[in-house]
């Protein structure tokens, strides 16, 4: 709800589990790769680490249709480190997502363009 609020954008896409997600990505990343995924890394069954792993084959066609940000309410700075080595991860987010999140990443997605 927040990202249209804040007119983020105008499609929203939802997944109930990261297999889900994982499935539709990786049947046509050409098509199905969002601009933007908001990651969590408390998950059930596969967390948000799991989910990076799943997609590291597919790191080239992802990073360069995709930012991936981390989405969490963790404040671990051993967490913020790890997602500074995935080349898929553009930033990481303390919950929650606030316009001025939001704004910051508006503005990185402007200056990836």
């Amino acid at each position: 709800m927040v990202l249209k609020l804040e007119n983020f954008t105008e499609q929203v896409t939802t997944f109930s589990s990261a297999e889900e997600t994982l499935g539709y990505l990786t049947e046509d990343l050409a098509v199905n790769a969002p601009q933007v995924i908001f990651l969590d890394l408390n998950m059930p069954s596969m967390n948000g680490w799991e989910f990076l792993q799943a997609l590291k084959p597919h790191e080239n066609v992802i990073s360069s249709n995709c930012s991936v940000f981390i989405l969490t309410s963790s404040i671990d700075s051993a967490e913020q480190q790890m997602a500074e080595q995935h080349a898929m991860v553009k930033g990481f987010i303390s919950k929650p997502l606030t316009e001025t999140h939001l704004g910051i990443i508006k503005q990185q997605l402007g200056n990836a363009a």
